[in-house]
């Protein structure tokens, strides 16, 4: 595969961060949360990522975001006090 432009099937934490553009801590703690599937592979345990089950998680999250601006939707006069711009 490689050479060929086909993305890697298994991503490591840190490549998972880049994606998400947050820290390889807090892809660990998705992974150890069971909120992001993951295999440990070696002797020394390195973590993988599929790139679908990635995507799996993305769609999710996605899902779930959605729900939760159902659930709470945004009212004007709810806005916090110590946003610039808000009364």
């Amino acid at each position: 595969m490689a050479g060929t432009g086909e993305a890697p099937r298994f991503l490591t934490l840190t490549d998972v961060a880049e994606i998400l553009n947050t820290s390889t801590a807090q892809v660990y703690a998705l992974v150890r949360r069971k909120e992001l599937p993951a295999i440990k592979i070696g002797g020394r345990g390195q973590w993988r990522v599929e790139a679908i089950k990635l995507e799996e998680y993305i769609a999710r999250s996605y899902s779930e975001t959605a729900s939760f601006l159902d659930d709470h939707p945004f009212v004007e006069s709810a806005a916090p006090a110590d946003v610039p711009g808000t009364p």
